[in-house]
């Protein structure tokens, strides 16, 4: 679960209007992976040759790309680096909607200092392992509810429909007090402001009817607040404030755990003795989990800044108003801060990885993708310990064509067996 996602895409933009800066770029950078476990290779070129360098991003501004995990956790701790969308050269990678014409204020993503330290801890409360502990057992039946679905209906059964998507949508949805009877309402919202082939238009409409809806929610909340985030919030600042932060927090409370569910099932499949060790021993879950966040980094763009002064940073002269974008793909594969970063190896331990950001804006509910990930992953190889594809995978729909990597659909079987028992080796 991550924050700060939702201005990727790939809309061709003019690049006269697209906040050209002082260099020319050199590179221009892709963003489709063309191997579902690993970044594009010139990104991974990138990091070799020129680790900080110019490049064209798919809107047509220009920027500089950071690949180097050292460089990026130095940028994302300076100051002289903004989150402001509205700042001078903020690397927009789709065609940005026109000044003014966008519905969502700055919400807690887009703060800098004095403002995003008091508004992040009015929120940071919430996601406490203190508080999130108290909702293990409901995040523990909502996993075993959707399971317990699967293995009454029929085979096979696409993961994404059954577990992946709904179990973080509907505890997303808890956590915040908004119904979970419009998932596939606001699903398909996200879906669409997350897809780098809509128009400026399609996804300008969503924003704004996504904020319609939230709106009239935290509307009736203000007059019948309830036991919820949000209503708890609307107690202690405005409703628009708290708007801007409801829509950040249930998109990116749904896709980025949805998507690592599938991926790191599909991942685990293919590793029979990693499944066999955490069935044995649920305690090497949660590093499983680490390393599967660092291995997929499914928002590679999620932390892109504004220079508003000169920085030097790795032996490069970054000039204010020049955007930033952070390669944390490559930077989660330092050979230089992780040992054989290629590879998939789930006792690694690793929990400095930056799938979550780095800094003052790192991923607020990052403990409970954590937690979710953890119960998900223990409980269906626990219960279905023969699960396997029911397709190849080279054949499965990967997320290409979103800003957040996944799979649009991932079918899977069983075996006719007692639950928990697995196929004799």
């Amino acid at each position: 679960m991550t924050a700060d996602h939702t201005t990727a895409g790939s809309t061709t933009a003019d690049p006269t209007t697209a906040g050209s800066t002082t260099a020319d770029p050199t590179t221009t950078l892709p963003i489709v992976r063309s191997c579902p476990y690993a970044p594009p290779e010139e990104h991974l070129r990138l990091r070799k040759d020129a680790p900080i360098s110019r490049v064209t991003l798919p809107s047509g501004m220009n920027a500089w790309a950071i690949t180097r995990y050292e460089d990026v956790r130095t940028m994302l701790t300076d100051p002289r680096f903004s989150s402001n969308r509205l700042a001078p050269g903020f690397p927009w990678l789709v065609e940005r909607a026109p000044q003014g014409n966008h519905p969502l204020r700055l919400s807690l993503i887009s703060m800098d200092p004095p403002e995003h330290g008091p508004a992040r801890r009015a929120v940071v409360g919430e996601f406490t392992i203190r508080r999130l502990t108290a909702l293990r057992p409901r995040i523990q039946q909502v996993v075993d509810e959707h399971i317990d679905a699967m293995l009454a209906g029929p085979r096979p059964v696409d993961l994404v429909k059954a577990l992946s998507l709904p179990v973080p949508s509907l505890v997303i949805c808890e956590l915040l007090g908004v119904p979970y009877a419009d998932h596939e309402f606001f699903q398909a919202l996200s879906a669409r402001l997350l897809n780098r082939t809509a128009t400026q238009q399609a996804r300008l409409e969503a924003v704004k009817e996504l904020l319609g809806y939230l709106d009239q929610l935290l509307r009736v909340k203000e007059k019948e607040p309830a036991d919820d985030l949000l209503s708890r919030q609307l107690a202690k600042s405005n409703r628009e404030d708290v708007l801007g932060l409801a829509f950040l927090l249930l998109i990116a409370g749904h896709e980025t755990t949805a998507n690592m569910i599938s991926l790191g099932t599909m991942a685990l499949l293919e590793r029979p003795d990693d499944v066999r060790a955490i069935i044995e021993d649920p305690s090497k879950t949660p590093m499983a989990v680490e390393e599967l966040l660092r291995y997929f980094t499914i928002a590679e763009f999620a932390t892109s800044r504004a220079a508003v002064a000169d920085v030097e940073l790795g032996g490069v002269l970054i000039r204010a108003g020049e955007g930033v974008v952070t390669l944390t793909n490559t930077a989660n594969r330092d050979p230089d801060v992780f040992d054989r970063p290629d590879e998939l190896d789930i006792e690694r331990g690793a929990r400095n990885h930056l799938a979550f950001g780095y800094g003052p804006h790192q991923c607020l509910g990052q403990n409970l993708a954590r937690m979710e990930l953890e119960i998900v992953f223990n409980t269906l190889f626990r219960r279905i310990p023969d699960l396997r594809p029911a397709v190849p995978l080279d054949t499965l729909p990967f997320k290409t064509d979103a800003n957040i990597y996944g799979i649009h659909e991932f079918p899977v079987t069983w075996s006719d067996r007692p639950e928990g028992q697995a196929v004799p080796a």
